[in-house]
């Protein structure tokens, strides 16, 4: 039998850590090993009932001497840095030392967690400036140059990948996402699943699922020699919230509806409101020069989604590529919704309609933190 592997996951309580954790630790392939500020969390506790290969560890990634500790004796890492945290200018700090401690510490395979770059994507027009993805993607960009700069050099061994991810689905049925629903009435006074985003009338976001990311995790960290410098763009489909609605309402047989509004009428929404002058980032100093607002970053954000209906603009995917690696993959908004449906049942929900009307789930970490559902 194979040597264990050892995998140092930064992020691993998150949305989207959570599947990575459990893809590599599905079969007692790797070892995994979770740095989080707080063992004692509900998201942490389950990740340490996954099994014995699953190691919680308490600390920061704002601090070295807890990075140094994390990456000790490991053969890989996942890292993906919380920018709703740090803000923009922190993120590219820590993503620096992590890519940096990684190779002092002899990490053979890195994977960086990696978002879309609309603003480079479309010529650095300042419409698309978002700065929690640009921060992101700016040093995914910056790991593949060093990488390739440093390759023979007799200090570096080390291969790496990015695992680019758009927005979760999942976040299309969740409180406080950038697109979540609201139960409205119509005109006829029946309930309405409804979706008021500023997407326009053509654009779409290449949603990803959370459920797909196990997958493509164990597919880089399985063939390092493959994935080596490779940008691995995830997705389902760039769906337009007009037939998001229309699968929904396939699905549960409850009407839905997508009414495009302006970002003005967005930041008007109560929560988004409520949020709209605050950083982006909630340890970004008020003060700092480098703070983007809420509204700022994403009106940069919905900006790049406007532009990227039909496969087109600042946000592309392979999916022939996906569907080539990946054949088992949610494809259509309707078959995520048909999941959903029957996992809601299985855990005594109801239907999905149920689940979303009466018992919303908080998809993102920092809402289930720092702003509990009452």
């Amino acid at each position: 039998m194979a040597e264990q592997k050892k995998v140092f996951v930064i992020g691993g309580t998150g949305a989207q850590g959570i599947p990575v954790v459990q893809g590599l630790a599905q079969d007692g392939k790797y070892a995994v090993r979770v740095l989080t500020r707080d063992p004692s969390s509900r998201r942490a506790k389950e990740l340490a009932a996954i099994g014995p290969n699953v190691e919680i560890v308490a600390g920061s990634f704002m601090s070295e001497a807890d990075l140094r500790a994390g990456f000790a004796r490991c053969w890989g890492a996942f890292v993906n840095i919380d920018g709703f945290a740090t803000g923009e200018a922190m993120e590219m700090y820590w993503t620096i030392r992590c890519y940096e401690l990684a190779i002092e510490a002899g990490i053979k395979f890195y994977v960086h967690g990696n978002i879309d770059f609309g603003l480079k994507n479309m010529g650095y027009d300042p419409k698309f400036r978002d700065g929690h993805c640009d921060g992101k993607r700016r040093m995914g960009e910056w790991i593949q140059m060093s990488n390739a700069a440093n390759k023979g050099k007799p200090w570096y061994d080390m291969k790496i990948a990015l695992l680019t991810v758009g927005p979760y689905i999942e976040m299309s049925l969740s409180p406080r996402t950038p697109m979540q629903p609201h139960v409205e009435r119509d005109e006829a006074g029946d309930e309405v699943l409804t979706w008021r985003l500023p997407l326009g009338k053509d654009g779409a976001a290449p949603h990803a699922s959370l459920d797909d990311l196990e997958f493509y995790t164990r597919w880089l960290f399985d063939d390092p020699d493959r994935a080596d410098g490779m940008d691995l763009k995830t997705g389902i489909d760039h769906i337009n919230y007009a037939d998001m609605a229309a699968a929904f309402t396939k699905v549960t047989g409850r009407k839905a509806r997508y009414i495009p509004v302006t970002l003005v009428e967005f930041f008007q929404e109560p929560y988004w409101a409520s949020v709209a002058e605050k950083p982006c980032g909630y340890l970004v100093d008020p003060d700092s020069p480098a703070k983007m607002t809420m509204r700022e970053n994403f009106t940069g954000w919905w900006t790049q989604y406007q532009h990227s209906g039909g496969n087109k603009g600042p946000c592309q995917r392979d999916y022939a590529f996906l569907d080539e690696i990946f054949p088992g993959r949610i494809r259509t908004a309707e078959e995520f919704f048909r999941r959903e449906d029957e996992k809601a049942r299985k855990r005594g929900k109801g239907s999905l309609w149920d689940s979303v009307v009466n018992d919303p789930t908080l998809v993102l970490k920092i809402h289930e933190d720092y702003a509990p559902l009452k």
